[in-house]
């Protein structure tokens, strides 16, 4: 590893209500992975942000670029050299891939646009990351992973220096990871310093020079990879040990609350089965599946479907959402940001608004608004001053904490969960775990979605196995092993 790029001193960051860092101490060198960890809420976000020159730190901290004192805005960072690249994509899908990596940068001649240049310039970039992506093609159309790629060719056309990667295997295949590390192990050659976000810790331990934990937007730790191993860094990034993690608490069930049959309809066909109060049902399977398409038809989102459903031995239509709500069911989507919450709303306004389906008052006060969420913030544990802070300025974890609250406060029966703790640091995941341990005790049903496989034997009383749209195996308590999940999820074969 080479000198060092960058250097920031006693960055401190404070928004209302939120104290997001405090003294902070980090740097990068020429040619190194170095990993950011920390349970969501840590001030990750926060900290890239201020590198990026998105947010400024607030006065007395100090930044260094290349040795020299900087004062960074977005516009200033990137004519430095450095390149963020979120976990959300930021390419245009209907442009090609050319088109992506040039616009705001065309390469012209006396007025026009030189395609032929632009083309075989990023035809370069492309062989070099060892891709087979065609400059030409549309990139709405590409995976995930090749998105992704895209975005790290844009940021080498620009002559980056330093290239932060915010969560970027969060919708991978595993031959995606794969290869996206393979990818940064060649970039760091050429001296690009690499900021590496993840939550999911064999990536940091593959591809990391360098760890630096952060806990409650203090610097907690710093390691060389070699010197360091799981169980040591999460108890820096939670305080506690690895051993606390996934002892779900048993839990006996009762009366079937919820039955599904024949369910047939976008991505689905022919789905039955039955959840039980004080029961948790996992659907296990691979992207494309259907078993988001079957949580969004039993919640009335998808319109046109055949089956029946029954709740509490009672047929029911659930033609839309309104009908799932006033049927006692609760839906955390997988997509909080976007169909979870009102990220410009408050924390009080987000956790009433399920219920506004069910209420019968024409007017609410808003003193009643900010009670109501202010009780809620303590049931559920989201850590904030009170409700009036806005949902977008809050961590993952407890953004998903106040989607949670949204629908305790309709007091429904059964509950799905689509990807629960997705996105969601490992601290917040053992909190929500429990809320859902504490809603089987109240006598409420689950029906959870997770491609996390520790996630889904260890909450599961039972798991769903689906593949091309179909139900294709069910595994009891016993028969949970990964091996299983994947014969049945790989093309439906029985264990």
């Amino acid at each position: 590893m080479g000198e060092t790029l960058l250097e920031m001193v006693n960055i401190n960051k404070e928004f209302p209500g939120v104290r997001a860092l405090s003294n902070i101490n980090f740097d990068l060198k020429k040619g190194e992975v170095h990993c950011i960890c920390g349970e969501n809420g840590a001030g990750k976000s926060t900290l890239i942000k201020i590198i990026s020159g998105a947010y400024q730190p607030d006065e007395g901290g100090e930044i260094y670029f290349e040795g020299e004192r900087v004062q960074l805005n977005p516009k200033y960072a990137m004519e430095l050299g450095i390149q963020t690249i979120y976990q959300e994509h930021s390419v245009f899908g209907t442009l090609n891939v050319t088109e992506n990596l040039f616009t705001g940068m065309e390469i012209t001649k006396n007025g026009v646009m030189q395609h032929a240049q632009m083309r075989k310039r990023t035809k370069e970039v492309l062989e070099y990351l060892n891709s087979n992506i065609d400059p030409d093609a549309i990139v709405g159309n590409l995976t995930s992973g090749e998105q992704k790629m895209v975005e790290i060719a844009k940021a080498l056309i620009t002559e980056a220096k330093i290239i932060i990667l915010d969560e970027p295997t969060a919708s991978f295949s595993l031959s995606e990871i794969d290869y996206l590390l393979n990818v940064i192990e060649e970039i760091k050659k050429s001296g690009i310093g690499i900021i590496y976000i993840s939550h999911h810790l064999e990536e940091v331990f593959k591809i990391a020079d360098r760890i630096t934990v952060i806990r409650d937007g203090i610097w907690i730790s710093n390691y060389e990879n070699k010197d360091i191993d799981e169980s040591r860094l999460i108890k820096d990034m939670v305080g506690r040990d690895a051993s606390a993690f996934y002892n779900r608490e048993s839990v006996a069930p009762g009366e079937v609350v919820f039955e599904a049959k024949d369910i047939s309809g976008k991505g689905v066909s022919a789905a039955s089965f039955k959840v039980r109060r004080g029961e948790i049902v996992g659907f296990a399977g691979m992207v494309g599946s259907g078993r988001s398409e079957l949580m969004d038809i039993l919640f009335g989102v998808s319109e046109k479907f055949t089956g029946e459903t029954y709740i509490k031995g009672k047929k029911v239509e659930l033609k839309t959402p309104t009908d799932a709500i006033e049927n006692g069911m609760c839906y955390i989507t997988e997509d909080r940001q976007h169909t979870g919450l009102f990220l410009k709303q408050t924390i009080a306004e987000n956790t009433i608004s399920a219920d506004l389906v069910k209420m019968k008052k024409a007017i609410i006060k808003p003193k009643e608004v900010f009670e109501i969420g202010d009780e809620y913030i303590k049931k559920v544990g989201t850590k904030a001053n009170d409700s009036h802070v806005l949902a977008m300025n809050l961590s993952g974890g407890n953004q998903q904490k106040v989607v949670l609250a949204k629908w305790f406060v309709t007091d429904g029966d059964i509950y799905i969960f689509d990807e629960p703790t997705r996105g969601i640091d490992i601290g917040a995941k053992q909190e929500i775990y429990q809320i859902m341990v504490n809603l089987l005790k109240a006598g409420k049903a689950i029906i959870m979605v997770s491609s996390d496989m520790p996630e889904v034997i260890s909450m599961s009383d039972r798991v769903l196995v689906m593949c091309k749209g179909r139900v294709v195996g069910e595994l009891t308590k016993d028969e949970l092993t990964e091996e299983n999940i994947l014969k049945y999820s790989i093309g439906g074969a029985g264990i």
